[in-house]
């Protein structure tokens, strides 16, 4: 499968070298890089950019037909809080704006430094959410993930998105905020 990574950031980085390690093709792009060209040969996009950046990376390129991925927690710039959230969420702001694309949100509660440790916590994958209004685009994101070495949790719908963000930004603040570091990640345990 063709990956293309838009934004490469800490996440961004992160993701493109685990997903180097595994048998997807995969491009990165960043700034000043052929947007347009890097998404047209993709069959899926994760948008590792700041949620602030994606009305102007949606003017970039056509993202008709493809499957995008959101990674980004759309949190306010002095990390107080969310931009949007339980009414809507990052996710369902990108549906928007790429209308002709099937949109999934994933890997948002992962801090960029476990992708250098392999993805693990003592041990255990960490485990990503991921919620799409489309099932096959799920089972997609699903199946990435695992190739990376994620413990996967299917989150349902987009709309779930709404809950998903704020377990990410909870995640900010246990880590920088409180004082917990990045070494922490959020896991969903079943009996």
């Amino acid at each position: 499968m063709k990956i293309t990574i838009v934004g490469m950031g800490n996440v961004g980085k992160g993701l493109f070298g685990a997903l180097q390690n595994t048998s997807h093709s995969v491009t990165g792009a960043g700034r000043g890089d052929n947007l347009a060209a890097a998404v047209k040969g993709a069959d899926v996009v994760i948008l590792s950019t700041l949620y602030d950046a994606y009305a102007d990376v949606a003017k970039q390129a056509d993202f008709s037909g493809k499957l995008v991925v959101c990674v980004s927690n759309p949190v306010t710039a002095d990390f107080s809080g969310l931009q949007v959230g339980h009414e809507t969420s990052a996710a369902e702001e990108l549906a928007k704006l790429l209308p002709g694309a099937t949109i999934v949100k994933a890997f948002n509660t992962i801090f960029a430094s476990h992708y250098d440790t392999g993805l693990t916590i003592g041990g255990k994958p960490l485990e990503t959410f991921v919620a799409s209004d489309d099932e096959g685009a799920r089972s997609v994101v699903k199946s990435i993930a695992t190739d990376i070495g994620l413990a996967v949790r299917d989150a349902g719908r987009l709309k779930n998105a709404r809950y998903l963000e704020p377990i990410g930004f909870m995640n900010i603040q246990f880590g920088y905020v409180l004082g917990g570091g990045v070494e922490i990640a959020p896991q969903w345990l079943a009996a």
